[in-house]
């Protein structure tokens, strides 16, 4: 880049962007890039799902800290919390009180905050420490010295939520902000740990004749436009224009060994993975 004097005098700086409208098409198509910086490639960032997993109590969450911390010798790990029952609790209200979608972003955020602290206490004799979305840049430090860092996984839109296209619940919520959290550090994989195998087409908890489904592309499953998922459909949408994370793990948290499994590079599972246009017309 360099400096270049307009005819008034002014100096300015010279850069492809200059005097361009961020808006255009062609101007941004030519900011993409196959590849982009990835800070930390090793990372695996794990979610524990709230309702799923912690408000079901020491039962189901003490046996995924033991594996958390045997995992942290072999696998840089960064742990992310759900909201759960709470969350649901004061979306209630919150909505029975008018309230805007960015203000049950907020509560979202502070009860999965709540997740976040009392996970990190637990995880606490093995280096376990809570940390808050501005410490993300300080993440390899605290790795280096043996912690197993734990963050809430509400995004920070807060206030700034985005209005769903139907309802007030917050679209962007604890599975999209694992996934962010995931794609801005570029690390090598994303698991989300909830209390069922994975997806289904249907939940199964309500309909016996749901179908498992092992694998499926992120574009493919936001097409098929399923009645309910297990997942953010947020989420879907940032992993089909993903540049680092390109596949989302969901495990069941309940069996022993799962999260073990999917650290190690196994499906135990549902596996999401995008494959990007370029890489659908290779492969057709």
């Amino acid at each position: 880049m360099s400096l270049q004097r307009d005819e008034s005098g002014r100096l300015h700086i010279e850069t492809p962007l200059m005097a361009e409208s961020l808006m255009d098409k062609a101007l941004l198509a030519r900011t993409d890039a196959d590849t982009v910086f990835r800070l930390m490639p090793d990372l695996s960032v794990i979610k524990l799902g709230g309702q799923s997993i912690i408000d079901r109590g020491a039962k189901v969450v003490l046996p995924l800290v033991d594996e958390i911390v045997a995992a942290r010798a072999n696998h840089p790990l960064l742990v992310t919390t759900g909201g759960g029952t709470r969350s649901r609790h004061a979306y209630s209200i919150a909505l029975d009180l008018g309230m805007p979608t960015g203000v049950l972003a907020k509560l979202g955020a502070n009860i999965s905050e709540q997740n976040a602290l009392m996970l990190s206490l637990l995880l606490a004799p093995h280096g376990g420490i809570q940390i808050g979305h501005d410490d993300l840049v300080k993440l390899p430090a605290y790795l280096a010295l043996g912690a197993i860092p734990v963050m809430h996984a509400m995004p920070p839109y807060s206030l700034w939520e985005e209005p769903p296209e139907h309802g007030r619940i917050p679209p962007h919520r604890t599975d999209s902000g694992t996934f962010l959290t995931a794609e801005v550090l570029g690390a090598k994989r994303c698991i989300l740990v909830k209390d069922e195998r994975g997806l289904y087409t249907a939940d199964p908890k309500k309909d016996p004749n749901a179908r498992f489904i092992p694998e499926i592309e992120v574009n493919e499953l936001l097409e098929a436009d399923l009645a309910d998922l297990a997942v953010e459909r947020a989420m879907l949408r940032a992993l089909a224009h993903a540049r680092s994370v390109r596949e989302v793990l969901i495990v069941n948290g309940r069996e022993p060994g799962n999260l073990t499994r999917a650290l190690s590079g196994e499906n135990p599972g549902t596996r999401i993975y995008c494959q990007r246009s370029a890489d659908r017309g290779k492969s057709g």
